[in-house]
């Protein structure tokens, strides 16, 4: 099974375009062809970012939906830190994609996570659908 890390971004665009690459990404966690792999910090920030007032807009039911996935995905707890991305809170990323040992991290904002964490790859939604097919 493909193991991935989604930044929060990722949900974020997938509520706004459900027609888009990072839906379909979502589309594919929940029909469990991708394992999804989160922490505390990462699962934290979804919510909090998904509830904020400019999210209100959002459909509430599919926002629900979701943090019930990512609550549902596999949970890990680093022991320990990395300080790879110059945003502080992107680091928490990294440190569960190298505890899951993820094949990728998935995120909108490529330029918040310069730095290689090899084996596991940086990719946009549609690197991920491409690497897919292949």
């Amino acid at each position: 099974m493909i193991r991935v890390v989604i930044d929060t971004n990722v949900l974020v665009s997938a509520l706004v375009n459900p027609n888009g690459a990072e839906a379909a990404v979502m589309f594919s966690v929940a029909d469990k062809g991708l394992a999804w792999c989160v922490s505390p910090p990462i699962l934290s920030e979804h919510g909090t970012v998904l509830h904020r007032r400019k999210f209100t807009r959002l459909n509430q039911t599919y926002v629900a939906a979701l943090l019930t996935l990512a609550g549902d995905s596999e949970l890990l707890n680093p022991s320990f830190s990395l300080a790879l991305s110059p945003h502080e809170s992107d680091n928490r990323f990294y440190e569960c994609a190298r505890a899951a040992r993820a094949d990728y991290i998935v995120t909108g904002h490529r330029r918040h996570f310069q730095s290689a964490l090899p084996p596991t790859k940086i990719v946009n939604a549609r690197q991920l659908l491409d690497s897919l097919k292949k």
